[in-house]
């Protein structure tokens, strides 16, 4: 059996990037390598089903999910949807999320029309913070 350090350590290499050029913001360094937050490798697609978050999350007894992103329509849609087939409860950040806004239809407005018939719930930034502290 492997000890904890060397699986530590497998984890580090495995999702360590730096000298790759990428990087976290400054500002949310702190947040981020907090020794509590889950890193997993990047998705390919639009899911995580070709990477290793669903796996991360399940070994840290992790079953409800907040999502927030760049592309509502597509990313984070797309992981909502993959979470709730493997079970978890997902919760979507209504304001923390974006999607385009084109001639033939408004991205955005369309995401938050699906996440309310699909996630566990739809909340704002204020909201989550209130249920967190509270946690």
């Amino acid at each position: 059996m492997r000890s904890a350090s060397s699986i530590e350590k497998a984890h580090t290499r495995r999702t360590d990037f730096r000298g790759s050029g990428a990087d976290f913001l400054p500002e949310f360094k702190a947040y981020i390598e907090d020794g509590k937050t889950i890193i997993c490798s990047p998705h390919k697609l639009y899911g995580p089903q070709a990477n290793d978050l669903p796996l991360q999350a399940r070994k840290q007894r992790v079953d409800q999910i907040i999502l927030a992103g760049m592309l509502a329509n597509m990313c984070v849609e797309s992981h909502c949807r993959e979470f709730l087939e493997l079970g978890f409860e997902v919760g979507i950040v209504r304001d923390a999320v974006a999607a385009p806004k084109l001639p033939e239809g408004d991205g955005y407005l369309s995401a938050l029309i699906n996440f309310r018939y699909m996630a566990n719930g739809l909340w704002t930034t204020d909201e989550v913070v209130k249920m967190l502290v509270q946690a």
